[in-house]
């Protein structure tokens, strides 16, 4: 862990102020500075146009009352990929584009799920603390399929006060 911050740190903006020198050498002060403006202007439409498509999928599936698992995932991308187009920089930029960019932002969900572990599973607990799944109001254990199934919003919890 401590060498990725050493890399994010320190090499990270050195690779970018010779990137930015590079272009600067190859086009000019003048463009690679309007290019910079430009990239950030771009990466600000880019990711509040796609942060709004990722909010209305997340409110779709909350309101399918379906897990937004995905749509979790994909915001995150986005602020991250908004974030580093933001950062001036040419090497940001690119990794910036490619978390911002649906089809390629998909393969990095993918990836990133994969890495972590895959599949996260929600388990539900009862007043105790004790993990179940939790049963129909007739007693049977639910499933997804079950028309019976209690949903979330059927489930009574309490809460109590208790002295420190």
């Amino acid at each position: 862990m401590f060498l990725v911050l050493v890399a994010l740190f320190i090499l990270v903006p050195i690779a970018e102020i010779a990137a930015i020198i590079w272009v600067g050498g190859q086009i000019g002060i003048l463009p690679t500075i309007a290019l910079l403006i430009a990239d950030s202007i771009a990466g600000a439409w880019l990711m509040r146009t796609q942060g709004r498509a990722a909010w209305l999928r997340f409110n779709t599936a909350v309101s399918e009352r379906r897990v937004p698992a995905k749509e979790v995932v994909d915001g995150g991308l986005v602020i991250f990929g908004g974030a580093l187009l933001l950062t001036p920089g040419f090497i940001t930029d690119i990794f910036g584009a490619l978390f911002l960019i649906p089809p390629t932002r998909a393969i990095i969900r993918k990836l990133a799920l994969w890495r972590l572990g895959g599949p996260m599973v929600v388990m539900a607990t009862d007043a105790m603390g004790r993990q179940g799944v939790p049963k129909t109001p007739r007693g049977r254990r639910s499933q997804p399929s079950d028309p019976g199934a209690r949903r979330p919003a059927d489930i009574d919890s309490t809460a109590t006060e208790i002295d420190p």
